[in-house]
């Protein structure tokens, strides 16, 4: 049976998010935001839901090849551990360079670029569906014979490993500069300064950005976040906005290679007749602002409300997916993902969040009796649905006055 790491480290993960911010805050460091960290997070939740319903079928992929056409039997060592570690690590090397390089891998690969600020929050800002296509550059090593067991857990140690990185409390680390991926060769890989676009590709070693070409080491200060800025606290949205500016240019191709191309070409790539290719431009020092909205505390308070209830459920489903029915995982799914959305609608003052959370909250209402028909804890029912209505309450007393905060 797999082990979960990733759900298991969850509580370490905040637990390390809790000691960067107590310690930003202790030294007046400016890096974090509220709302920005909320985002963060909300892509962490979607990720790992998104990716608990799509788990097995993507695995498939790499049981069959190594089920039936593994080319030896290898045997379990440390040798084999060792060997499988590098080779994961090369391999996710290739698929985010790629990830940079395909306009169709990027718009998955942009959401975690997508945060303007660089803390612990942001490792955790992942796409919803870059799972869906990453496995297919790990097959060669089911094609060797390497145990998919093993590199299951290999594979999520070198996620875990790139946690840490995301940090500006560390500035360099010596000599392992050299060897491993590091906070300040991370730090490079997420500006949008145009000199360190698309370098440090690495996942835990270095090494391979050294060997192909990649490597840039961190200088001037860095300026994070995407060439053009998302601008927006969505999570959906961050998810599908890139692929609604490629089907706009494909659209807008004479074609169907310059269509075609549109995806497969590295992001910036242009038809000659819509200008050619567009260049990442120099940062506007003077200019330059990062994306913020403000509210009043009362409505502030709401939205960590949301975000924490969107944090109980993506937890407690990754926990219990196997557990549930279908319909019951598709159901808290939903008002998990709504929860998110209406968090930021109300961020960002849409004249939609009230209309969304009504339906939230009968969404909320109905799953609470679905699940109460399922024979669900009654202390767990009766707890979720108080919180459900008090939420209801604070609801009612702030949505007149919220898009003025």
């Amino acid at each position: 049976m797999k082990t979960n790491y990733i759900a298991l480290s969850v509580p370490i993960f905040f637990i390390l998010i809790g000691i960067e911010l107590a310690y930003t805050f202790y030294k007046k460091l400016k890096y974090y935001r509220l709302n920005d960290s909320i985002a963060n997070l909300h892509q962490g939740i979607g990720s790992q839901l998104v990716g608990l319903f799509g788990k097995s079928v993507l695995f498939l992929g790499y049981l069959y090849i190594f089920e039936h056409w593994r080319l030896f039997e290898i045997p379990n060592t440390i040798w084999t551990w060792i060997v499988l570690f590098i080779g994961v690590d090369f391999f996710y090397y290739w698929f985010h360079r790629m990830s940079h390089q395909i306009n169709a891998l990027w718009a998955a690969h942009i959401v975690h670029h997508q945060s303007e600020e660089y803390n612990l929050t942001v490792a955790l800002r992942q796409s919803w569906f870059q799972g869906w296509f990453s496995w297919v550059f790990y097959l060669p090593l089911a094609l060797i014979g390497f145990d998919p067991i093993i590199f299951l857990t290999l594979s999520s140690f070198n996620t875990l490993y790139q946690f840490w990185i995301h940090t500006r409390t560390i500035k360099s680390m010596g000599f392992l500069e050299y060897v491993l991926n590091t906070p300040s060769h991370h730090r490079v890989h997420h500006g949008s300064n145009p000199k360190y676009i698309d370098k440090n590709h690495a996942g835990t070693l270095i090494i391979w950005d050294r060997l192909f070409g990649t490597f840039q080491k961190e200088e001037e200060e860095v300026y994070y976040g995407i060439t053009k800025p998302l601008a927006s606290w969505n999570p959906v949205w961050a998810n599908l906005h890139y692929w609604k500016d490629l089907i706009e240019t494909a659209k807008k191709s004479d074609n169907i290679s310059d269509k075609i191309r549109v995806f497969v070409k590295p992001p910036g790539w242009f038809p000659e007749k819509l200008g050619g290719f567009q260049y990442a431009p120099e940062i506007d020092v003077v200019n330059y602002r990062k994306f913020h909205t403000e509210t009043t505390l009362k409505v502030m308070i709401y939205a960590v409300l949301l975000f924490l209830v969107a944090l109980a459920l993506g937890s407690y489903q990754l926990f219990y997916f196997d557990k549930l029915t279908l319909l019951t995982n598709i159901l808290i799914a939903s008002f998990t993902v709504l929860s998110m959305l209406t968090c930021g609608a109300l961020l960002e003052k849409k004249r939609w969040f009230v209309g969304a959370e009504y339906l939230r909250y009968l969404l909320g209402l109905a799953t609470l009796y679905f699940l109460y028909r399922l024979d669900f804890e009654l202390i767990w029912l009766l707890g979720s649905l108080v919180v459900h209505l008090s939420m209801m309450i604070y609801f009612f007393l702030i949505k007149s006055k919220y898009r003025n905060a």
